[in-house]
């Protein structure tokens, strides 16, 4: 079996590795390098990195809808992607015996470029994995597999994102050649249990302590470690990546800063919130409680609008 895999961040890694193992991966099509800092070098994605380790062909289309034909020349039998990062054109789709998407929800809810962020930030209980037919419509083709984990106040972005990883890897592998030979036909999704999970907007990132300590706590691991969630205190934007709800019953107003030694504590709406790890613009990230020593950024007793 010829596969082309697409995919781009450390979720799509671990898929890559196992279908390298056991098919024959004749093209890997992931985004463009990045560049980075003022010297603008380029940064490759987590899947090229991965894929030129293994000595795999790598495509990078700008944008895939106007740059498609060395997929169709690739010739191969099934294209999967996981977190690849672009829509992947009907002529494409067209050309496999099958197209398969590893997909970061329990569709039909959480469609769209953003599920795993949104299922923390919003208080989802539980998310997962779905295996489902790539299609025209975004994330509506038929599922075959899917299952499902708890979110933990412990997880954040990253580790969920790794979690459900290795699940859509497992997952991903054990239904395979069911669904290739026509085993496992899926079934079709319904459509009045669709929710969408669009991508973050960069205004999304932006928190406000007038908001509740589960809301702030939510939106912190949601967007951490990548973009990270951030606050504005005298101008200054303060990226944080860590943190844990406090109780706090006074009557001080939501944005005073309650304590700064050895803790970052900050009154919320209905409670407090600790920060325990966190990166000054210009600055590196580093935990809150070396921060404090010496910073003078933050003063007791004064609120932040």
């Amino acid at each position: 079996m010829k596969i082309v895999f697409m995919g781009t961040p450390e979720f799509a890694v671990p898929i890559l590795e196992a279908l390298n193992e056991k098919y024959e991966v004749v093209l890997v099509v992931t985004q463009a390098d990045k560049l980075v800092g003022r010297k603008q070098v380029p940064t490759f994605s987590p899947v090229k990195e991965k894929a030129l380790e293994l000595g795999l062909e790598v495509f990078q289309p700008l944008k895939l809808k106007d740059d498609y034909q060395r997929i169709i020349d690739a010739k191969a039998d099934l294209l999967i992607t996981a977190a690849y990062g672009q829509f992947v054109p009907t002529k494409v789709l067209k050309v496999f015996k099958n197209c398969l998407n590893v997909h970061g929800s329990l569709l039909p809810k959480r469609r769209g470029g953003a599920p795993i962020q949104r299922s923390i930030i919003e208080g989802d209980k539980q998310t997962g994995v779905t295996i489902m037919q790539m299609v025209k419509g975004m994330d509506q083709g038929r599922i075959y597999a899917k299952e499902a984990i708890d979110i933990l106040d412990s997880d954040d972005n990253s580790s969920l994102f790794s979690k459900l990883s290795i699940i859509g890897k497992n997952l991903l592998m054990d239904n395979i050649e069911d669904i290739y030979n026509g085993i496992n036909l899926g079934q079709e999704q319904n459509e009045a249990e669709a929710t969408i999970s669009p991508n973050i907007s960069p205004l999304e990132e932006e928190f406000n302590f007038k908001d509740t300590s589960r809301n702030i706590f939510n939106k912190i691991r949601g967007l951490s470690h990548e973009p990270g969630a951030y606050f504005k205190i005298n101008d200054m934007r303060i990226k944080v990546y860590s943190s844990k709800i406090v109780e706090n019953d006074s009557n001080l107003e939501a944005g005073t800063i309650i304590e700064t030694h050895k803790h970052l504590i900050i009154k919320t709406l209905d409670g407090a919130i600790e920060i325990l790890r966190l990166k000054v613009e210009g600055k590196k990230e580093m935990d809150c409680k070396d921060f404090l020593n010496g910073q003078k950024i933050f003063v007791k007793d004064n609120i932040i609008i």
